[in-house]
């Protein structure tokens, strides 16, 4: 008999159930914090004490937690909504497709440089300024681009998350990750970029000859499609040959000339979901005006757009709940401790190597990278010197165990969004995606034991 995976939302609910049977049956325990110097809360080490009266999480909670969930990624699920409806109004345009089959006029035949351009593009963006929520706007051209070239969505959502895992794995000075670390672990700002940059090629290499490799056998036969028996998950047919308008040409510069703003105003002006979201409903606007839409057709649009990622948004919800949960429960210190202790027996190049691994199984309880950050860099920097390991190796161990599993992890909210827009089910995604994580997780060991044996600070 055939093993049916259940719906990704089926699976997100028993992770949220496991999580509170978690609470009833491990101890609640908690670090004592002080404030640093920048004025962040920290984990201050060898303060780990059991709390006797804590109670758990009651049975009630297994439902209330999923509202509270869904306000808690409010920011991002609204987020979310407004791409949705933005970009419903730019396809009403037809600037997309017209757009879409002058690319693949010129490009069409060139599939492994699309790959290695968009994971290139992806990579970087994510290494320097952080970026990951930025990416799900695109995800929709992207998809359609891959069909036309006879790729399915699995392979476009490699090529997106495969640039994203390298681009936080590797990070040169993501200010989410990397700088928040070294803040934590009282280093310079940025220092160490040179080894992080070097790491960079290789990473991207492991991930473009994956996603290369699965492309080559959907191409030869689509049958082999990890969803071609998943309806949601079909891309859109591709766009006939069309000249395009004056009119439609005004809008894709218009729309570049968002990204480019968007681009600008998280390096420069620190913006983060509010105002990108400000900023895509300004484009709706213009959009629809520049096309000659009237206001009616618009608001159609833009809520038929939104209206398509309401499961998406659902996603993003119970992703969030199984943190809360945890939380409510007191054993996010727990864990941490549980997994942390260990490493004291160790030494040198396998200290490195533990960090990595206990980094990577850290990320299911905390996806977010500069939470995690927080929680155990107050932890892992002290015990570096310690066992005789650089704190720059910690941070590198850190980075690489968050920004490689934030792409396989069902608690990250930004790939489960990603998930649904896409319609890939989690079960689906994690057979493609697993051989590549434990391709970065080997890459990744022998990249923190080398940075030990050199001498990386």
């Amino acid at each position: 008999m055939k093993l049916k995976v259940p719906h990704t939302l089926v699976l997100l609910y028993a992770m949220i159930v496991l999580a509170w049977l978690m609470t009833l049956v491990l101890p609640a325990g908690q670090f004592e914090t002080v404030v640093n110097d920048h004025g962040r809360e920290v984990v201050q080490p060898g303060t780990f004490q059991v709390l006797p009266e804590a109670k758990a999480p009651s049975v009630v909670s297994l439902f209330t937690v999923i509202p509270r969930g869904l306000a808690a990624a409010q920011g991002i699920i609204f987020f979310v909504f407004i791409i949705g409806g933005a970009l419903a109004v730019i396809r009403a345009t037809g600037a997309l497709d017209a757009a879409l089959s002058r690319v693949l006029e010129r490009f069409g035949g060139q599939p492994a440089l699309l790959i290695l351009m968009g994971m290139l593009a992806f990579g970087v963006g994510s290494s320097t300024i952080g970026m990951a929520e930025e990416y799900i706007p695109l995800i929709a051209i992207l998809i359609t681009l891959c069909a036309a070239m006879r790729m399915d969505t699995v392979a476009a959502l490699g090529i997106m998350c495969g640039g994203y895992a390298v681009g936080f794995g590797t990070a040169v000075f993501n200010p989410f990750t990397v700088l928040v670390a070294q803040e934590v672990a009282g280093l310079e700002p940025v220092s160490g970029g040179a080894y992080r940059a070097a790491l960079f090629v290789p990473f991207l290499a492991i991930a473009f000859f994956h996603v290369w490799r699965y492309t080559v056998r959907v191409r030869k036969d689509p049958a082999a499609s990890l969803v071609a028996d998943i309806p949601e998950a079909q891309p859109p047919a591709s766009p006939e040959p069309s000249a395009m308008t004056g009119r439609q040409q005004a809008v894709l510069w218009m729309t570049l000339a968002t990204l480019a703003i968007l681009v600008w105003g998280i390096k420069e002006q620190g913006w983060y979901l509010v105002e990108l979201g400000g900023v895509f409903v300004a484009l709706a606007v213009a959009v629809g005006l520049v096309s000659r839409q009237s206001f009616d057709t618009m608001a159609r649009n833009f809520t038929a757009g939104a209206a398509e990622l309401t499961g998406t948004a659902l996603l993003i919800g119970f992703a969030r709940a199984i943190e809360l949960m945890l939380s409510d429960g007191q054993v996010l210190h727990t864990i941490v401790n549980a997994l942390a202790t260990p490493l004291e027996a160790l030494g040198g190049e396998l200290s490195a190597v533990g960090m990595l691994l206990i980094q990577s199984a850290l990320n299911l309880f905390i996806p977010s990278g500069s939470g995690q950050a927080y929680v155990t860099m107050p932890i892992m920097a002290p015990m570096a010197d310690i066992v005789g390991v650089s704190r720059q190796v910690a941070v590198l161990a850190f980075q690489m165990g968050d920004g490689f599993m934030n792409i396989i992890v069902p608690t990250n909210a930004v790939l489960m969004g990603m998930l649904g827009i896409c319609g890939i089910p989690y079960g689906r995604w994690f057979r493609f995606v697993w051989p590549l994580i434990l391709q970065f997780l080997v890459a990744g060991a022998v990249a923190v034991a080398l940075a030990v044996a050199i001498g990386y600070h």
